[in-house]
C-alpha cells in the first residue's frame, strides 16, 4: 500500500483490512467550495460553504474585515483551521483570544463569535449533530440515513485542564521525515496539515490505500489535485462503480468513503497543499509516538 520509505507504512492498519460486512459503498463526494459560495458574495453567510461527512461539518467561508461570524451555542468543540492565506480574527467566548498566524484553533462547547481582521479564508469545524449547522449542509441528504461503513463518532476524553480556547501554530513544528505531516486532534477531530508540494507529485510514487471505517476529507488549500478512487466490486454488480479520477482546484474538499481505493495527485505546476481532516481522530495515527503534536493536551481514550 505505502512505499517503505513513506511513514504511513509503519501503521498497524497497513496491514491486510479485516473481513469485508457487505454493506453498500458509498459514493466519493467532490464540491468546488467557491462554487457553493461565490466568494464576492456581499454577506458571510452567502460566503460560506457548508458540507458535511457523517460526523463532521465543514464551514469554508471566505471572509472579511469586519465580519462577526456566530458560532451558535454547540455542544461540542468548534475547530478552526488556520492557513498561511487566512486574516487575523479573534476569538470571543467569554474571553478574547487573537489569532494571526497559521494553526489549529480549539474552541470548547458554548456560545462563540469570530471577529475578522483581515480578508481570507476560515475553515471551522463541528460535529455533524450539532441542530444549528447539521441541516445547512449543501449535500445533507446523502446523509438523510448513517452510512453503514462508517463508525459513529464517540468523542474522545476531555481535554486535560478543562474546556479552553487553545491555539496549536504551526510554526516551529520541524520537518520530521519519521512523521506523517502536522497532526492535532481534538475530542472530535483530527487535522493534518500536509507539507506544501513544489509542483506536481511524481505520478510513479502515488500511494493507493484504503480505509476499514472512516471517511477521508480532503481540503485543497493551495494548487489542484487529481482524486483517483477505486471502488471495490462486491457480490451485486449494480453497485459497481467506474474508476473516477476527478480534478479539483481549490478550495475545494472531497470526502471519501471506506472502503474505497484512493490516492491524491498533486497536479499544479506551482504549489499545491491539502488538509486532511478525520471524525473520530484516527487511533492509527495517534498510537504513534510523536504523530500527534497536541497529544498531552487531549489524551486517547
Amino acid at each position: 500500500m505505502y512505499e517503505k520509505d513513506d511513514p504511513r507504512s509503519s501503521l498497524a492498519t497497513a496491514t491486510a483490512p479485516r473481513p469485508d460486512s457487505g454493506a453498500a459503498i458509498a459514493a466519493a463526494q467532490y464540491f468546488d467550495l467557491h462554487r457553493l459560495a461565490p466568494p464576492g458574495a456581499a454577506t458571510p453567510d452567502a460566503r460560506t460553504a457548508v458540507v458535511r461527512a457523517q460526523n463532521v461539518v465543514l464551514a469554508h467561508t471566505e471572509a472579511r474585515t469586519g465580519d462577526d461570524l456566530d458560532n451558535g451555542t454547540l455542544d461540542g468543540e468548534l475547530a478552526v483551521v488556520v492557513t498561511g492565506a487566512s486574516p487575523a480574527f479573534t476569538v470571543v467566548t467569554g474571553g478574547s483570544t487573537r489569532i494571526d498566524t497559521p494553526g489549529l484553533v480549539v474552541v470548547p462547547p458554548g456560545a462563540s463569535r469570530i471577529s475578522v481582521h483581515g480578508d481570507g479564508p476560515l475553515i471551522r469545524l463541528v460535529e455533524a449533530a450539532e441542530p444549528a449547522w447539521r441541516d445547512r449542509a449543501a449535500n445533507a441528504e446523502a446523509y438523510a440515513a448513517d452510512h453503514p461503513r462508517v463508525a459513529l463518532l464517540e468523542r474522545w476524553p476531555e481535554p486535560v485542564g478543562g474546556p479552553a480556547v487553545r491555539f496549536y501554530p504551526l510554526a516551529g513544528v520541524p520537518e520530521d521525515p519519521a512523521r506523517f505531516g502536522r497532526i492535532f486532534r481534538t475530542r472530535s477531530f483530527m487535522v493534518n496539515f500536509l507539507p506544501e508540494l513544489d509542483g506536481p507529485r511524481d505520478p510513479h510514487k502515488l500511494s493507493p490505500h484504503t480505509h476499514d471505517d472512516f471517511e477521508q476529507l480532503s481540503l485543497a488549500v493551495r494548487g489542484q489535485y487529481v482524486h483517483h478512487i477505486r471502488t471495490p466490486w462486491l457480490g451485486d454488480s449494480s453497485q459497481w462503480r467506474d474508476d473516477e479520477h476527478v480534478r479539483l482546484g481549490s478550495p475545494s474538499l472531497a470526502i471519501i468513503p471506506p472502503p474505497t481505493v484512493h490516492t491524491s495527485e498533486a497536479s499544479d505546476p506551482e504549489v499545491n497543499q491539502l488538509i486532511d481532516i478525520f471524525s473520530p481522530p484516527r487511533t492509527d495515527f495517534s498510537e504513534k509516538p510523536g504523530w500527534v503534536l497536541n497529544a498531552d493536551d487531549y489524551p486517547m481514550p
